[in-house]
């Protein structure tokens, strides 16, 4: 290769750039040089600058920059490392497993290292090929190579990736949590005395206990509530503790209008953690009333609800931190500050997702996106209203509350049948709501209309006689009943089948025979047995009853003649009757029949030695 001219004057840092046709151009001068035979390179670059107009030297300046420094040359034993990928994990766990809350380190990697080789875990050594000497690797060689596993510490330590989530409109998806105000407590005192305390470093910590359990009742908790569209952050103060009530009566609130505050109405979904007090009976029944679907995110998953979270940040750091400077006297008067600040706040700060306030972003809203929430009493009804079980009248009306309701909406439903009532937050009294339950087992809220009734005690929707008829639609024991009498006659029709009856019809057409197993059966041939017979105890013999005694005609005349049948002595002609019907004697059991016939005997004769 001919040697180029050096640089006349300057340094390729120092020269104004080229257009990007001019780098192009010497690119390919480039390629074609480094290509190009001995001796035919100078020509090469001195085409190239009289092309582009600049001098021969400054052409090889620009060339000179516009080639990369050769690469290093990389060693051949680049990623490989003497330590073994389970002694990488062994060490890495060691150290992982020693961290204290908060993720703070307190064992070194070296310090794990020397521990584990101590108790023979693990080796780290490397052989020099051409000595064959053994060493034991450093602590840094460690560090590279469990850098290299994906096995360090700080690894492991960073957050997993997580996916981007987006609601659909303002007030598709709340999110909610509560947090303590580390610096404030409120206490009611003498002379003005109470209000808003700032906690004294040196009266509460840690050290000493009592002074916080004295001030845990007081102890100011923050709601936050944050709209995932939107952005917009809603503050709202209780006292004492984070509770299902105290969770209920922010909630309450953020739902409620307030004054000139855009913000309100019932969102479909709230997200929130998966605290007690979040997940307990008295809120989750309000939210199912309300028609909201509550998500709780998996313990230790703060960043699903990232927005509230960081709501929290921004509330303490720009609202929380002026009440250093303000007195307060009470919770009500805490959350007046509070409602003036953030309404400020959403309608004058600019969010840097969407290019807009707060506010605006939320006015967003559509008529049909905007739930109106029921009347404060009535929120808090369904806090421990329970759904209360009905029996289905005959007409298919509830009773609840003192009032009738139509529930001839529901499906398959009947009479006598048993459903559940709740009070209905949108429509009451109006109407309430029939708790039935969904194919995967959640919640169906049908609404049941009231029934109106006029002066006579009519309903008002009743079809009038003469002007319209109207027969409840057919309810499933309806329907089967039907589908049972088809199968029997062939026909549905209650007339057809009562003609069918009188007629001596049969019913399957007489193709129904439900002897004809027994008939059609090859049973066995039974063979007799032979038996002893049975000789009655004396036992047995003396509890038969004893043969009727027979007596004579003359005792049997003596015993007629008593007061006990006939009171007098026998005729002539009753004894000859006597003898004639009984000339074997009279069985003592049959003497009352005998003397009802000797009384009778006025009308009988005897003629010949016979009876006439």
């Amino acid at each position: 290769m001919n040697p180029l001219p050096p640089p006349e004057h300057g340094d390729a840092a120092d020269m104004p750039p080229l257009p990007p046709a001019a780098v192009q151009r010497l690119a390919e001068c480039s390629a074609a040089m480094s290509a190009a035979p001995h001796g035919q390179q100078t020509a090469l670059l001195t085409a190239a600058a009289a092309e582009l107009g600049i001098s021969k030297s400054t052409a090889w300046r620009h060339l000179q920059k516009l080639r990369a420094a050769p690469a290093r040359r990389q060693r051949s034993d680049a990623g490989a490392t003497s330590v073994t990928r389970a002694e990488a994990v062994c060490i890495s766990s060691v150290v992982m497993e020693a961290m204290r809350k908060g993720d703070k380190a307190l064992m070194t990697v070296e310090h794990a290292l020397d521990t584990l080789r101590y108790a023979g875990r693990v080796r780290c050594e490397a052989v020099d090929e051409a000595t064959g000497e053994v060493r034991p690797l450093t602590a840094r060689t460690v560090e590279r190579a469990l850098r290299h596993y994906g096995l360090h510490p700080k690894q492991l330590l960073l957050p997993a990736p997580h996916t981007e989530l987006r609601s659909l409109h303002p007030n598709h998806v709340w999110e909610v949590d509560a947090s303590l105000c580390v610096l404030f407590y409120l206490r009611a005192g003498k002379d003005n005395a109470g209000g808003l305390q700032v906690m004294r470093h040196d009266e509460f910590y840690k050290n000493k206990p009592r002074n916080l359990k004295r001030i845990e009742n007081d102890r100011v908790w923050r709601y936050a509530i944050t709209d995932h569209r939107s952005g917009y952050i809603f503050v709202h103060f209780v006292l004492g503790a984070e509770s299902g009530m105290n969770l209920a009566e922010s909630f309450m609130a953020a739902i409620q209008q307030r004054g000139h505050d855009p913000f309100y109405g019932v969102p479909h979904i709230l997200m929130m953690d998966m605290g007690s007090a979040n997940t307990g009976a008295l809120f989750q029944n309000l939210c199912r009333r309300l028609g909201v679907r509550v998500i709780a995110h998996a313990p230790g998953n703060a960043r699903a609800t990232g927005q509230v979270e960081g709501a929290h940040n921004i509330i303490e750091r720009k609202f929380e931190s002026s009440l250093r400077f303000k007195s307060v006297h009470s919770l009500d008067e805490l959350n007046e500050f509070a409602l003036v600040w953030y309404r400020w706040f959403n309608a004058t700060k600019i969010h840097s997702r969407h290019g807009q306030t707060r506010a605006q972003a939320w006015m967003s809203i559509t008529p049909e996106q905007l739930r109106i929430a029921p009347a404060p009493e009535v929120c808090r009804a369904l806090l421990t209203h329970a759904p209360e079980p009905r029996d289905v009248s005959r007409t298919l009306t509830v009773s609840f509350g003192g009032a009738e309701y139509d529930v001839r909406a529901v499906p398959g439903i009947e009479k006598g049948a048993k459903v559940l009532v709740a009070i209905n937050p949108w429509k009451h009294p109006q109407a309430v709501c029939i708790v039935e339950r969904g194919a995967q087992g959640e919640e169906v809220l049908i609404d049941a209309p009231r029934v109106l009734r006029d002066e006579m005690n009519h309903r008002v929707d009743a079809p009038v006689i003469g002007e319209s008829y109207a027969a409840l639609p057919k309810t499933r024991l309806e329907a089967n009943a039907e589908e049972v009498r088809r199968m029997a006659w062939g026909t549905a029709d209650e007339k057809e089948v009562d003609k069918l009856r009188r007629g001596k019809a049969l019913p399957f057409g007489g193709q129904f025979d439900p002897l004809a197993e027994a008939r059609e059966a090859k049973l066995p041939a039974f063979l007799p047995r032979r038996g002893l017979d049975v000789q009655p105890s004396a036992q047995v013999a003396a509890l038969q009853p004893a043969p009727p005694r027979v007596l004579t005609q003359f005792e049997a005349a003596a015993a007629l003649a008593s007061r006990q049948h006939l009171g007098a002595k026998l005729t002539p002609e009753q004894l000859a009757l006597l003898r004639r019907l009984h000339p074997d004697g009279v069985p003592e059991t049959e003497l009352p029949a005998l003397a009802d016939q000797l009384r009778t005997r006025g009308a009988l004769r005897v003629v010949q030695g016979g009876l006439a």
